[in-house]
């Protein structure tokens, strides 16, 4: 595992971290849920150089809502640094009450993670813990209700940190995922009240990754039926307009009828602006 650490903390990331290392090691053993993002890589990683590997074991879901690369990542991070590793299978594709997509989606996808986590740590009797953070707080995440209900925890809120935090903090232990841009469920990319089909999901994954191939940092393809909306950086945006052409092109052979650019630029969790209530932050 990464053992540099990269300069100087500020006294208050330094108290997170001290509280974050208080938090793991009140735990005998831990089940992280693992996506592989700076969340639960930090979380994973903490936890591993806090109770060693014999009383950690992080864990990837793999379901049609990963993106391709996905599972592969999560392997081979794991891999680099001695962290045990399992995949397990989530089924919330066949339940009807994901499928419908309504604005409790993200409750029913986190119970189907919890019905495959849980007997993992029962039978370790270790307790689950999520790479939830503080801003994570302030967005509509009817999934952290679910897993509250189901017993996990959430160290990284109790540390009080929030996401420029843990990347600070990554960034000091010399983690390599540091800067990766998050990479949320695919379902997010389908507005609320349409119905998620493997297909839909399917489509969304082949459209990201074709947009990602031309060189963006980060990219959500939001799935209107006929029409794909693309959302990248605002940074990036003049670079998105230069190669339109062959944006619309790679994605009309996928199938999409009209393709358009979001001027706002990347928003995570945009799609929540239609249930949360104004002035909410995202």
């Amino acid at each position: 595992m990464p053992q540099q650490k990269n300069g100087q903390i500020s006294g208050d990331l330094y108290e997170c971290e001290q509280r974050l290392s208080e938090s793991l090691q009140k735990l005998s053993c831990v089940v992280v849920a693992f996506s592989g993002g700076v969340d639960s890589a930090l979380l994973a990683y903490s936890a591993l150089a806090c109770l060693g590997p014999d009383k950690v074991l992080a864990v990837t879901a793999d379901s049609d809502s990963l993106a391709q690369g996905e599972l592969e990542h999560c392997r081979t991070t794991a891999a680099l640094w001695g962290l045990p590793w399992l995949s397990v299978q989530t089924r919330e594709i066949t339940n009807p009450a994901y499928l419908v997509n309504g604005a409790d989606r993200c409750f029913w996808c986190k119970d189907a993670l919890m019905d495959a986590l849980n007997p993992v740590a029962i039978q370790r009797r270790a307790s689950v813990v999520l790479g939830v953070n503080v801003d994570d707080l302030g967005d509509h995440r009817p999934g952290q209700l679910a897993a509250q209900e189901r017993g996990a925890l959430f160290p990284l809120v109790e540390a009080g940190l929030d996401k420029a935090s843990i990347r600070a903090l990554a960034l000091h232990y010399g983690l390599e995922v540091w800067d990766r841009p998050a990479m949320p469920c695919l379902a997010s990319r389908i507005p609320y009240g349409t119905a998620v089909s493997v297909a839909l999901l399917r489509s969304v994954d082949r459209a990201e990754a074709a947009v990602r191939g031309f060189g963006f940092s980060d990219v959500r393809v939001r799935h209107y039926g006929e029409t794909a909306r693309i959302e990248v950086p605002v940074s990036e945006l003049a670079a998105a307009v230069a190669q339109s052409e062959q944006l619309v092109a790679a994605l009309t052979a996928l199938g999409f009828s009209y393709v358009t650019l979001d001027l706002a630029g990347l928003r995570s969790g945009n799609l929540n602006q239609a249930v949360l209530p104004i002035g909410s932050s995202t």
